[in-house]
């Protein structure tokens, strides 16, 4: 399987979703939409709603049902994003090989245009769940998993305790802590909110639960190894900024190659988790394995 070419072709099918989604609206002031839209086309691999549209599959359903919840789920990954580059966070100015959205704008319009977007995403959920004849209870259902995963028990709690770990001498208890709330708790929500759109029954929603959750702290560790030793160009980002502000990460705590072990090691537990889903789950293997090789196989 061609991975980047089929990555390609979800990531434009995104794309055109979510122009309809953030197209000018009356009442949406012209410099907040602005904001939105700089921060949500600025070239992101789409690696979340992508993997919406891939659960949903495995799961026996088309992407077309799932598409409103991968948008919602890309809007408050892209929010969390505008939020975290802060300069009360963690004060970058760099993203995706441009002006984060406070250093483009301004500090109250990168503020707000995150509110917005974190909003949005539930209005289209919403409206998504209405559209595509999902159940209710389903329905209900990939609502409560969206929105624990952005909370105060997920990704918001999570870069609390990243704040807080900065500059502490961090175990990889902590580091893993951190992550699975920051990061892979959205990612695994991506999954499952996939899963419960294309009609999962309970082994195949399990199956992808627990693939989803590997899935997520594997990201987090690639991304913390591309951190380390890859260039901006390749990252987007300023090269070595975990070091720089002192972030817990893999890296960090186990070394390049210790980490690189533990990517490994997850990448087998999401291939191994994905075992009963047969030919169906082949996208989301080749997507894990194509994720974690970029990294660790450096």
């Amino acid at each position: 399987m061609n991975v980047e070419a089929y990555l390609a072709e979800r990531r434009a099918v995104i794309e055109t979703a979510l122009e309809r989604a953030l197209a000018p609206t009356d009442g949406v002031p012209r410099s907040l939409l602005e904001a939105m839209r700089y921060a949500v086309f600025s070239g992101g691999k789409r690696v979340r709603p992508i993997l919406v549209l891939m659960a949903c599959e495995a799961a026996g359903g088309t992407h077309e049902r799932a598409l409103p919840f991968a948008c919602a789920v890309e809007l408050i990954h892209t929010y969390s994003l505008v939020h975290d580059d802060l300069p009360a966070m963690d004060d970058d100015d760099l993203r995706r090989g441009r002006a984060t959205v406070h250093v483009a704008f301004d500090e109250a319009h990168a503020i707000l245009a995150g509110d917005a977007l974190l909003t949005e995403a539930f209005a289209l959920a919403a409206a998504g769940a209405a559209t595509t004849g999902l159940e209710p209870t389903r329905a209900l259902a990939v609502i409560a998993v969206i929105a624990h995963a952005a909370g105060a028990a997920g990704m918001v709690g999570g870069q609390v305790a990243d704040l807080e770990a900065e500059g502490v001498r961090a175990d990889i208890a902590l580091v893993e802590s951190i992550h699975r709330r920051k990061t892979a708790a959205l990612i695994a929500a991506a999954v499952e909110v996939g899963a419960l759109a294309g009609g999962a029954a309970d082994a195949a929603l399990r199956a992808l639960r627990a693939y989803g959750h590997e899935l997520g702290l594997a990201f987090q560790v690639a991304d913390d190894l591309l951190d380390a030793t890859a260039s901006t160009a390749v990252t987007g980002k300023r090269e070595g900024g975990d070091a720089a502000h002192g972030k817990a990460t893999y890296p960090a705590v186990l070394g390049v190659d210790g980490a690189c072990g533990v990517a490994r090691a997850l990448l087998a537990r999401c291939l191994a988790a994905l075992a009963p889903l047969g030919e169906r789950a082949a996208p989301l293997r080749a997507l894990a394995t194509f994720i974690v090789e970029r990294a660790a196989g450096r």
